[in-house]
């Protein structure tokens, strides 16, 4: 008798367990690479449209300006974008010490990395199944992340399709004898093509999530990890290229919502947050938890410091001024001794946070800091620009 109630008992706690399983909340992370932040108005993609009235919508997420260095310090460690290790590392002070936002997840549950490219091999650390393989299209992408949505119990995964970002590219370097040369929009253009098949593809993915059942315990997100510049690429100085549009989509999400920005740092930490993963953190560079999103605060008062915004503005305006000050610095050693002083920190406690310093971010304990040290020198540059009359206020 006690041997039947045992067997009774460990069939229970097997039927349990696995009903668990089936009813954790996974979140699954969508990236079309290079989204531009118009594309839902201006291209044929009703998927993405659709989820739109089923969850929340921010039609401009900003990113730090992308830039991918291969050289320095940070191609040590980087093998892409400033934007994607600030979007696993959820900070802008990015460190090969900082934990992703899979190798928190991990060390309870399954997380899997499907992408057609070696570029991201630095942020896949951490994901218990990554596959990275350049010969894959973007439907094969989709496809072999269903197979392991379906093999295995995975609660983090991230999908990205390389191929329309690789057309806006192409578009931006190999167009000059094309109609749509330097103009991703225009007749013909490859870029349109590889965006609209991303969606069919996003279509696909959540076809089987709602067919499969598993829709309603899965939060998507969609998403870029960088804008498009309406020439094609992302050039630095362009704001395009740090803008995307950002989707969150099913089990909690307010339906039918926009918010007015979003910071893809904030990212990582709302994602450990819908998974009930500790988010507390002491890096004063971290982004925030967005709840908002979710239904039951959908009421909530939401009003972001914009800090991401702010940083890349600053950024645009001090290459635009340095340049300035370099070609005036040709004829007026004045000024070529203002550029030294002002690297040097002779004129102030501290030099500008410029992207090339990325990786010295960390040393101002804070976003609020930057921001205040940078306001400092451009208000320093503006100044002796004005003083030599060569100040330009239409940049």
């Amino acid at each position: 008798m006690v041997k039947k109630y045992s067997i009774l008992i460990l069939i229970l706690l097997i039927n349990y367990m696995s009903l668990s399983a089936s009813d954790s909340l996974r979140v699954i992370l969508f990236t079309i690479d290079g989204l531009h932040w118009e594309a839902p108005v201006k291209l044929k993609i009703p998927t993405l449209n659709a989820l739109m009235k089923e969850g929340t919508y921010i039609k401009k997420s900003y990113m730090i300006i992308p830039h991918h260095p291969t050289v320095g310090e940070y191609s040590k460690y980087n093998s892409c974008s400033f934007p994607n290790p600030m979007l696993h590392e959820g900070t802008i002070f990015i460190s090969p010490q900082n934990k992703m936002v899979q190798e928190k997840i991990s060390t309870k549950h399954q997380t899997a990395f499907v992408v057609n490219t070696t570029a991201y091999r630095s942020v896949a650390r951490g994901f218990t199944t990554t596959i990275m393989d350049h010969f894959l299209s973007d439907s094969e992408v989709v496809e072999t992340a269903i197979r392991l949505l379906k093999d295995q119990d995975i609660r983090f995964m991230r999908i990205h399709l390389q191929s329309p970002g690789v057309m806006g590219t192409s578009v931006a370097l190999h167009s000059q004898d094309k109609s749509y040369n330097n103009n991703i929009w225009g007749e013909g253009s490859p870029y349109i093509s590889a965006i609209e098949n991303a969606d069919k593809y996003l279509g696909q993915l959540v076809s089987f999530l709602k067919k499969s059942g598993k829709w309603e315990n899965t939060v998507l997100i969609v998403t870029s990890d960088h804008g498009q510049s309406n020439n094609g690429w992302h050039p630095m100085l362009d704001e395009d290229s740090w803008k995307t549009p950002l989707l969150f989509a099913g089990k909690e999400i307010a339906q039918n919502q926009e918010l007015s920005y979003f910071e893809h740092i904030d990212i990582a930490p709302t994602i450990l947050w819908l998974l009930g993963i500790d988010t507390k953190s002491e890096d004063g560079g971290g982004g925030k938890v967005i709840k908002k999103i979710k239904t039951r605060y959908r009421n909530s008062a939401y009003v972001h410091p914009q800090y991401i915004k702010t940083i890349n503005q600053q950024i645009r305006e001090y290459s635009i001024l340095h340049a300035y000050m370099v070609i005036e610095a040709s004829k007026n050693n004045y000024i070529a001794n203002i550029i030294a002083s002002l690297e040097n920190e002779n004129l102030t406690p501290e030099p500008f946070y410029h992207h090339d310093r990325i990786l010295s971010w960390h040393k101002a304990g804070s976003i609020e800091h930057i921001i205040k040290a940078n306001d400092v020198i451009l208000s320093k540059m503006r100044t002796h620009l004005d003083n030599n009359n060569h100040g330009n206020k239409n940049f």
